[in-house]
């Protein structure tokens, strides 16, 4: 059997992703937090990406697949240590890739790279530039490591190279932005005037989107899609709360108030999601594998509630 390294094995996602792999493939993994309970014949390394310990394990293992989750989502650790995790934890991840025989890379990256912007056109390709930077600077780093993933694939077209850039991921066990968002429950902030259009994807479907990115052996830039979009109103009532519009200058200095004092983990530069639309075409995906979601919004906001 072919073996899979995982990196960030022990987060919600790489807890699911090695239970679906393990159906075709050997799985390992590395995380810097320990999996207790871990499926029976899954080696996991507690090591740091950007320490001399991941090569070796990347040696000893000798996977043919490396699917690289290994990220800081959020900002708990603070902005410098997320920036040298994600970023230089990635160049020393494409660097082992590169001199050690690894056959098959699958970077998850997020729709968040595009950026949210009055301009943004509906259902951007994977084409179109990625500018997140540009109002929502503490997230540069997920645009970095995206666009060095994205190099990658031309300096070593014989590693097969994949980028994916799913929607909003929605779950039990996943903790994303939107998650965490949409759990602030009974009354969900949102900005006064704006009700976007707003995309998202359940936990299983990326991790099938994953395995299916493996089987296949793409290379290139796709992004995810799940079933069907909603505005952003909407999917706070179906998840079991109540929008309260307030007026964007003072929700922008709550935002920061809190950020800054550590009673939220999102800066402001988030309130530019809950304004401008960011939806994404998955039509180049699912020309390569024929994806189709298992779970339609119902489940992802029913997961959401529970």
């Amino acid at each position: 059997m072919e073996k899979v390294l995982i990196t960030g094995i022990a987060g919600g996602q790489g807890r699911l992703l090695t239970r679906r792999l393990l159906e075709n493939y050997e799985v390992c993994g590395v995380d810097v937090v320990q999996w207790k309970g871990h499926p029976r014949g899954v080696e996991i390394h507690k090591v740091d990406l950007r320490k001399k310990a991941f090569e070796d394990v990347v040696r000893r293992e000798q996977p043919t697949a490396i699917v690289h989750m290994g990220f800081i989502r959020g900002f708990d650790q603070g902005e410098e240590t997320r920036h040298d995790v994600n970023v230089r934890g990635t160049k020393q991840l494409l660097d082992h890739c590169a001199n050690h025989g690894v056959q098959q890379l699958v970077v998850v990256s997020s729709s968040y790279v595009y950026g949210a912007f009055p301009e943004n056109p509906y259902h951007m390709d994977e084409d179109c530039p990625l500018s997140a930077s540009r109002s929502y600077p503490e997230i540069r780093d997920l645009v970095e490591v995206d666009t060095l993933c994205s190099a990658f694939i031309w300096k070593y077209p014989h590693i097969r190279t994949a980028v994916l850039r799913p929607v909003n991921v929605l779950g039990r066990y996943v903790h994303s932005m939107a998650g965490r968002y949409l759990r602030q429950r009974p009354r969900v902030p949102s900005v006064m005037g704006f009700n976007p259009m707003m995309q998202f994807i359940h936990e299983e479907d990326v991790s099938e989107a994953i395995a299916q990115t493996l089987e296949r052996g793409l290379q290139g830039v796709f992004n995810v899609v799940g079933a069907g979009e909603v505005p952003l109103h909407t999917a706070i009532v179906e998840t079991g709360g109540t929008a309260l519009p307030v007026p964007e200058p003072l929700l922008r200095r709550g935002f920061d108030f809190m950020f800054r004092w550590g009673i939220s983990s999102n800066p402001s530069g988030m309130l530019d999601y809950l304004k401008y639309p960011v939806t994404l075409s998955g039509r180049r995906f699912v020309d390569a594998t024929r994806f189709r979601c298992l779970f339609g919004l119902p489940e992802m906001f029913d997961s959401v509630r529970q």
